[in-house]
C-alpha cells in the first residue's frame, strides 16, 4: 500500500521503514490557491449558481414559497432567511423540567455509524460511554465510570458515564451507532441513542433531525472499579 502511494507521491522516502522513522511528511499544495466560486465571480452572468436566481441568495424565494403554500404540524418553521426560533426539543431547560440535558450524539472513533460496533477489541479499546459535565454529574451523585440510565419519554438506555470537562453543562452527548442490545422490560443495555429519539422528520428535507434530545441521566447502581 505504501509503495502505491509512492506511485503518486514519488517524493516520499523509498522505503518504508524510513518513512516510519521520519514520521511527518509535508508537501506544498501546487498551483495557485484555490478560490471558491471563483467562475461566478470572474463573470457571474455566463457562469450561474445553481439557484432560481442564479445568484448567492440570502433570502429564499423558494423557501419563502414553502413557508406559503405548505401545511407543516406545529413547532415547525421554514424561513427565507436565516433565523433562530426555538422548536420542539429545544435546549431550553426550562422547558421540560423534568428532562433537563439536552443529548446529542456524536460520531466515535470506536466505529463508522454503526460499523464494527460488535468488534470486541474496539470496545475494549473505546467502550460506549455517554459523556457528562462534572457540574451535572456531580449534582446527580454519579462519579466516572458509573453505570447510569439515559432516559425520556421515548426510551431508555444504560451505559457508563464519561465524566469530563470537554462538554458543556446542560449537555451530554451519547455516541451514535451503538447497537441495540435488549434488557428486561425491554430497556437497551448498551447505550443506544436511537431508543431516545424521535421520528419526527425535519420540516424541509422530511430527514432526521435528532440532534436535540431532552433527557435526564441518573445513576443507576454503585461505582465498579475496574481497569
Amino acid at each position: 500500500m505504501y509503495h502505491q502511494c509512492r506511485r503518486v507521491k514519488p517524493e516520499l522516502p523509498e522505503n518504508f521503514e524510513d518513512a516510519v522513522q521520519k514520521g511527518i511528511f509535508k508537501w506544498a499544495r501546487p498551483g495557485d490557491p484555490r478560490v471558491g466560486l471563483k467562475a461566478f465571480r470572474d463573470d457571474p452572468v455566463n457562469n450561474p449558481l445553481n439557484t432560481p436566481s442564479g445568484k448567492i441568495e440570502i433570502f429564499s424565494p423558494r423557501l419563502w414559497d414553502m413557508a406559503c403554500t405548505w401545511e407543516l404540524p406545529e413547532g415547525d418553521l421554514i424561513t427565507a432567511l436565516p433565523e433562530y426560533h426555538p422548536t420542539w426539543g429545544d435546549p431550553d431547560q426550562t422547558a421540560v423540567p423534568e428532562y433537563p440535558l439536552q443529548c446529542v450524539g456524536h460520531h466515535y472513533k470506536q466505529r463508522t455509524h454503526s460499523t464494527y460496533a460488535n468488534n470486541p477489541w474496539l470496545e475494549e479499546a473505546a467502550p460506549q460511554m455517554v459523556w457528562i459535565n462534572p457540574l451535572d454529574a456531580r449534582s446527580r451523585g454519579i462519579a466516572h465510570r458509573d453505570r447510569v440510565r439515559i432516559f425520556n419519554p421515548f426510551g431508555q438506555t444504560e451505559t457508563r458515564a464519561k465524566v469530563t470537562p470537554r462538554i458543556m453543562p446542560g449537555v451530554v452527548s451519547l455516541p451514535q451507532g451503538a447497537w441495540y442490545s435488549e434488557g428486561p422490560g425491554g430497556i437497551d443495555k448498551n447505550g443506544s441513542i436511537n431508543v431516545l429519539t424521535s421520528q419526527r422528520p425535519s420540516p424541509v428535507a422530511k430527514g432526521n433531525p435528532q440532534h436535540s434530545n431532552r433527557v435526564q441521566v441518573e445513576k443507576i447502581k454503585s461505582r465498579k472499579t475496574e481497569g
